[in-house]
């Protein structure tokens, strides 16, 4: 058996002091990275050179199934119900007079929407996000200040008025809601901007039938516009903000019913 000196016991007393000093060290800077990686704004800065970055998930929240990952880029203009039906998407709200009306009439049909928000209309609305989404409808972001020259402006500004509104309309959304789609305001997309929507869980939306309702042309126009445009393609676009929509309204009241009885049923955009 070996036998320890007192000199002996002293260094490895020492010799096991230091070790348990580099142990705390160590671990105190495990801690504090993984504090400072829990902080932070809500979505990744977008680099030009790296338009497929990510959001950073939250430390502890779990993923959400078909949701907050990235989807394809590729413009989506089918539904994702097979068979003979629509996708109606509403436009530019919400809006304190409209959206409500909208919504009792889509509830009065049995019909479910995508409604795309602007930003700033969903963080100044928050009540009516909510609502939107407590009766089965989905969210799409329509960027932060609407601004159809959106293609011609640099990739940063594109990147700004997609996230920024994606942050305002989920936070006014709450309990973990999800922004599924992106439409381009005045179908202003780049290649770019399809990338950063995509890579952020939001597949780029398009749509096949103009109602024209945004012109106000008055409503038996705005019905032809979809009677004569339908057979195009699932995907139908109409307002609840940007002025006076009784037009829009009117309209609805009758080419819901009318595409019922067309045989059409009611669906979501594909994501």
């Amino acid at each position: 058996m070996t036998r320890t000196t007192g000199r002996g016991r002293h260094i490895a007393v020492a010799a096991g002091s230091g070790l348990a000093l580099v142990a705390v060290i160590l671990g105190s800077v495990a801690v504090a990275n993984q504090a400072s990686d829990g902080g932070g704004s809500t979505h990744a800065a977008v680099d030009a050179k790296s338009p497929s970055a990510k959001v950073p998930r939250e430390r502890g929240k779990a993923a959400e199934p078909d949701a907050g990952g990235p989807v394809s880029e590729e413009i989506s203009h089918d539904s994702e119900s097979s068979g003979k039906v629509v996708n109606i998407t509403i436009d530019d709200g919400p809006d304190p007079v409209w959206t409500p009306k909208v919504l009792d009439l889509l509830r009065r049909n049995d019909v479910k929407a995508t409604f795309c928000m602007i930003g700033p209309r969903a963080k100044e609305y928050p009540s009516l996000v909510k609502k939107v989404v407590a009766e089965g409808h989905r969210l799409c972001d329509h960027s932060m200040d609407h601004n159809t020259s959106m293609d011609k402006r640099p990739e940063s500004y594109q990147a700004s008025q997609i996230l920024d509104a994606q942050k305002l309309i989920e936070d006014a959304a709450g309990d973990g809601v999800k922004v599924r789609y992106y439409r381009a305001p005045g179908g202003a997309f780049t290649p770019y901007s399809r990338k950063v929507a995509a890579a952020h869980g939001m597949r780029p939306l398009g749509w096949q039938v103009d109602s024209r309702d945004w012109q106000r042309p008055g409503v038996a126009r705005i019905v032809a516009n979809v009677k004569r445009e339908v057979p195009s393609g699932p995907t139908i676009l109409f307002h609840d903000a940007g002025g006076d929509r009784s037009q829009t309204m009117a309209a609805m009241e009758e080419t819901l019913p009318w595409l019922k009885q067309q045989g059409y049923g009611f669906s979501f955009p594909k994501i």
